[in-house]
């Protein structure tokens, strides 16, 4: 975008619209954000394993097992697509990111969320869940103002995902103080991230790919987006609206089958095996790589073979939170003027997460050794997380560096 100088009579950029002054944290999205998720995911899996092997008492009347679940697909991973999400929708319209005050009232919101869903009960079960539901609905409002102002029509489905999310965590909530089955639910939230990894996905990993190969004059890059991802997208949605509706059905399992592959030879034709000396590339097309695997999971669960939970949490760790983690650093590194290249510091997340991610749906296959498996994967969860937290918190606490 540009302006006209009306004195010089030339255009000029529009400069961006980070803010200069008060607090860094709150000078652009990604900071107050991500910086939370690190720290939530920590936290909120720490209390989860002390409530499994201690039996502290997590989440008053909504129950352990529904507070996990849900500060998982509603807390931590809300705040890491925010981050994601208010960072790069500037980028896409060329207007100016939410910072300063307004970029405080929405993180307090996701705060305040999180507050209330520890005690649910101390301000009434109804209110706190109503306090709860009031982020993802702000954050809707907030990227479609931007989405719809900047005229980014293609962009679109990114808002479906986001009010797909906004109703999964209502119906969520509803389900559990009424006393019903979360799994339609729980299965619209996880679809909704894997439909938003998918569709993001298909931009960022072929582009950083392009980007990091052609710099080493690498000539065989990754396909350009053709009809072939437009078909995996399209089955890959009707995979995750079966998925939803009629979980445990041939059909399902046949169309989740078809996705699998799809999205199997869609990752494989953007050619990540050429980026193994490059990590920060690396992880994404390992994150992208737990599509096609959880798909196929559901699909072979229908026979039997596998519990569908399993199938869940490849979606959920390995999908959700290894593609937020390789995004996180990624995007940390490149807008506070930190080198393109992963520390050991960053591997080592990367490799903790990847563990967990194997580690968690193992479960299904051993339930006799569950306990030390699920204590194992939350583990790994937390070092990933925690490294993230210590390397990064404090270049997004108090650097002022951004890129652009």
């Amino acid at each position: 975008m540009a302006h006209t100088d009306a004195k010089a009579g030339k255009r000029q950029p529009v400069p961006r619209g980070i803010a200069r002054t008060g607090p860094v944290l709150f000078s652009y999205g990604f900071r107050p954000f991500f910086l939370a998720a690190g720290i939530w995911a920590v936290a909120a899996m720490a209390l989860w394993i002390g409530a499994l092997s201690a039996g502290w008492e997590i989440g008053g009347s909504y129950g352990g097992p529904h507070w996990h679940a849900h500060e998982m697909l509603f807390g931590y991973s809300t705040a890491a697509a925010a981050g994601f999400l208010l960072t790069a929708v500037p980028n896409w319209t060329g207007r100016l990111p939410v910072s300063g005050i307004p970029l405080a009232v929405l993180f307090g919101v996701w705060c305040a969320g999180r507050f209330v869903m520890l005690m649910p009960d101390a301000l009434g079960l109804w209110i706190s869940l109503a306090i709860e539901s009031a982020f993802l609905p702000l954050l809707l409002a907030t990227c479609a103002r931007e989405i719809i102002a900047g005229r980014k029509w293609k962009d679109l489905k990114i808002l479906a995902a986001i009010a797909a999310l906004a109703l999964a965590n209502v119906g969520f909530h509803t389900l559990v103080a009424t006393g019903g089955d979360i799994g339609l639910a729980n299965r619209l939230a996880v679809s909704a991230y894997v439909m938003l990894v998918s569709i993001m996905g298909g931009r960022v990993v072929p582009s950083f790919t392009r980007n990091w190969l052609s710099k080493r004059h690498i000539d065989r890059l990754p396909a350009p987006y053709d009809w072939f991802d437009t078909l995996a997208l399209q089955v890959g949605l009707a995979a995750l609206m079966l998925w939803i509706l009629i979980p445990e059905t041939v059909w399902t399992g046949v169309v989740c089958g078809a996705a699998a592959l799809l999205h199997l030879a869609r990752v494989w034709r953007w050619r990540g095996w050429q980026c193994w000396a490059e990590k920060l590339v690396l992880i994404l097309h390992l994150g992208y790589g737990f599509v096609p695997v959880g798909f196929a999971l559901i699909a072979v669960a229908q026979l039997g073979w596998f519990e569908p939970v399993a199938a869940l949490h490849v979606f959920t760790v390995g999908v959700i939170g290894v593609m937020t983690l390789a995004i996180m650093t990624r995007a940390t590194r490149g807008h506070t003027g930190l080198p393109m290249e992963a520390s050991w510091a960053t591997i080592v997340s990367y490799v903790a997460l990847l563990c967990a991610a194997l580690l968690r749906p193992m479960t299904s296959l051993w339930p006799q050794a569950s306990l030390t498996l699920l204590s194992a994967a939350g583990a790994c969860w937390m070092i990933a997380f925690g490294l993230y937290v210590f390397e990064y918190g404090p270049v997004l606490w108090q650097q002022r560096r951004e890129r652009g």
